[in-house]
């Protein structure tokens, strides 16, 4: 495949981190990202150079675009974390040139060379070859979300205690962990803000499903925390929601967090509880797990999560399939749709 000398690439507006946060609604793409043509890069020897096909939209994008991630802009560089494309050329290491004419699902991770873009670089270790069976649609999906689900509920098995307590329970990635969860008799809580969601989420595999919004939300939550007695609690969300919640959880508690869609104050609400109930609250991010975990349990996981999208056990939910040419008009708009996924295709 003959490589051009220049792509085009949505461009990072700054760098760096922003001075204030502005919230996790992408209100616009317009202020964070600019339309431009770049030159092709050429990938060092652990990296390959990768033709994109899909590139998704995560909350994680949302945040990196707007200067609120856990790692800095490069200003005049391609955004975009994860996707999926053929593998071009090579760096010249063996691993990478093993996957020259693959399909693979990939993160870009620190390269500076995002998946919004014609061509992006990615380290031959962040490439998931592709089993046939898996979409395009899911395998650029297939990083982000599934593996952190996986992950996750890892952390739910060890605990052993069958129920635990999403947020955002009506994002890609908790609908993915319910149903693993009720395969292996667990009991997934999901905290909504809308009513609509609970059969939407019910059938995805909760056993429980509560909205915040509800006027008898504070009572249903110490009820079910009772009952179920729930050890683990995902959180995507933080703030007050997410204080509440904990507060209403029995001893030994665990609060994870993986987002902060909610930008406001998160408060300890008895902070006496962390001595007396021994709860702990703790940060989960898949980068780090990627780099920490067992080879054995990456590729398990890797493996576990493409048998399902295969087998159609798991399928990623489209909101749409925008052209990066019209990325700035429409990401906004498809990003404030519930309950799927936006793409980027070049």
């Amino acid at each position: 495949m003959a490589i051009p000398a220049e792509m085009n690439a949505l461009l990072l507006n700054e760098d760096g981190y922003a001075a204030k946060p502005s919230g996790s609604v992408l209100e616009a793409l317009a202020p964070y990202v600019t339309l431009g043509r770049i030159g092709v890069p050429a990938p060092k020897p652990s990296q390959v150079l990768i033709k994109v096909k899909l590139a998704s939209i995560n909350p994680s994008d949302v945040m990196f675009v707007k200067g609120m991630y856990g790692q800095p802009r490069q200003k005049g560089q391609p955004a975009g974390f994860e996707g999926v494309g053929e593998v071009v050329a090579s760096g010249g290491d063996p691993a990478a040139d093993k996957l020259i004419g693959k399909r693979v699902a990939f993160a870009t991770g620190l390269s500076g060379w995002g998946a919004w873009a014609d061509y992006a670089v990615a380290e031959a270790g962040a490439c998931m070859r592709l089993i046939d069976g898996v979409r395009d649609e899911d395998g650029a999906a297939l990083i982000v979300n599934p593996l952190t689900a996986l992950a996750m509920f890892d952390i739910v098995r060890q605990e052993g205690e069958k129920a635990f307590i999403v947020t955002a329970g009506a994002s890609q990635l908790c609908k993915l962990m319910m149903g693993v969860a009720r395969e292996e008799g667990f009991r997934t809580i999901a905290i909504v803000r809308r009513d609509d969601q609970i059969p939407l989420l019910e059938k995805a595999g909760a056993a429980i499903v509560l909205n915040a919004e509800a006027a008898d939300f504070a009572s249903r939550l110490i009820d079910v925390c009772r009952t179920e007695k729930p050890l683990v609690f995902l959180d995507a969300v933080t703030g007050p929601l997410a204080a509440q919640i904990f507060n209403a959880m029995p001893k030994r508690a665990r609060w994870i967090i993986y987002g902060r869609l909610d930008q406001t104050t998160t408060p300890i609400l008895e902070p006496g509880q962390m001595i007396f109930m021994h709860k702990k609250i703790e940060g989960f991010w898949l980068s780090e797990w990627m780099r920490t975990a067992e080879p054995e349990r990456k590729g398990a996981a890797v493996m576990d999560a493409q048998r399902r999208f295969a087998e159609g056990s798991w399928s990623t939910d489209v909101t749409a399939i925008i052209k990066l040419g019209d990325a700035i008009d429409r990401v906004a708009e498809e990003l404030g749709k519930p309950n799927g996924k936006v793409f980027i295709a070049p």
